[in-house]
C-alpha cells in the first residue's frame, strides 16, 4: 500500500505550558512568567534606592548650603561677614529717629533699610504678609535686628514666592511681603544694608541672613565702630497694640510728597509735640 506522504514523520511535541497561536508558534508562559518576576523585582529595586538615592543628593545640598553660609557668620575677626558678599549696598544710619502713623519719610532707597521710621515696629516673628507692607512700620523692625525680604508680585517667579514663604513662616526675626514696583524681583534688607536678586535661589540670598540677622557684633561700620550691625540689640520682633501682623497698616501709594519728613529726620525728634 502506497505511504501517504508525511506518514511516518513523527509530530511535534508540545512543550509543557505552552499554547500554539494563531501563527501556529507556540507560547512560552515559563519565560514569560520569569520576565514579569524579573521586571518586577527591578521595579521594587528602584522603588527602594530612588528614594534613598533623592534623600543623599538632598543632605549633600544640606551640607553644601551649612558650608555655603558657615563663613558668613559674624565674628570678632569678621564683624560683618556681608562685606565679602558681591552686590551688597551698605549705608550708616543714625537710630531713634521716629515719625507717627500720620506721617511719610522721604527714603533714599527702594525698598527702605534704614533712617527715620514710625514709633510702632512691623512684627518680625516669621510673618508671611500678604500685601504690602507701609515702609514706616517695616525699617523699624529692621533696627530691632529683623531681615525683611520683598518680592515683586510681577517679577518674581510663584516658584520664588512660594520658597520665600517656606523659608521665612515662623522664623524669629524675619518677615515677607511683596513690594510692587521694586526693580529686581527679590530684596533682601537689614538694617543699613540690602541685596537685591534675581532669584530666590541665589545663594546670596541665605548668606546675607546669615550675617546680618541679629548681628550683635561692633565694628560694623567706620561711621561708628562701637556700634553693632543694627541698633536696638534687645528690641523684640513681637507684635505690639498699634500694629496687627493680620491687619496691618497698608503701605502707601505714590510718592511722599512735600511734607515727607527728610533722611536725616529733620531734627532729632521729627513727631509732632504731643
Amino acid at each position: 500500500m502506497a505511504r501517504k506522504p508525511g506518514a511516518n514523520v513523527p509530530k511535534a511535541r508540545k512543550k509543557s505550558g505552552s499554547v500554539p497561536t494563531a501563527t501556529g508558534r507556540q507560547v512560552d508562559w515559563m519565560l514569560i512568567g520569569a520576565v514579569v518576576v524579573v521586571i518586577g523585582l527591578l521595579a521594587g529595586l528602584a522603588i527602594y534606592l530612588v528614594p534613598k538615592f533623592n534623600e543623599k543628593r538632598a543632605n549633600e545640598k544640606d551640607d553644601v548650603a551649612v558650608e555655603s553660609v558657615s563663613e558668613f557668620v559674624p565674628s570678632p575677626q569678621t564683624p560683618d561677614p556681608s562685606d565679602g558678599i558681591q552686590g551688597v549696598t551698605k549705608i550708616y544710619y543714625e537710630a531713634g529717629k521716629h515719625v507717627n502713623a500720620s506721617q511719610r519719610v522721604a527714603y533714599d532707597q527702594s525698598p527702605p533699610f534704614g533712617g527715620p521710621h514710625d514709633e510702632i515696629w512691623a512684627t518680625c516673628t516669621g510673618v508671611v504678609y500678604p500685601n504690602p507692607l507701609r515702609s514706616e512700620n517695616a525699617v523699624h523692625a529692621l533696627e530691632h535686628g529683623a531681615v525683611w525680604i520683598t518680592y515683586n508680585p510681577d517679577t518674581a517667579s510663584p516658584e520664588d514666592v512660594d520658597y520665600l514663604k517656606r523659608l521665612v513662616r515662623g522664623e524669629q526675626y524675619l518677615f515677607l511681603s511683596p513690594y510692587p514696583g521694586q526693580d529686581k524681583p527679590v530684596s533682601v534688607q537689614s538694617w543699613g544694608h540690602q541685596l537685591k536678586l534675581d532669584s530666590a535661589s541665589d545663594p546670596r540670598l541665605d548668606q546675607f541672613i546669615t550675617s546680618l540677622r541679629r548681628n550683635m557684633m561692633p565694628g560694623v561700620y567706620q561711621e561708628n565702630p562701637q556700634t553693632a550691625a543694627y541698633p536696638e540689640t534687645q528690641a523684640t520682633c513681637t507684635a505690639i497694640p498699634g500694629f496687627d501682623p493680620s491687619n496691618p497698616p497698608p503701605a502707601d501709594e505714590g510718592a511722599p510728597g512735600a511734607g515727607a519728613v527728610p533722611m536725616d529726620g529733620g531734627g532729632n525728634n521729627p513727631m509732632p509735640a504731643g
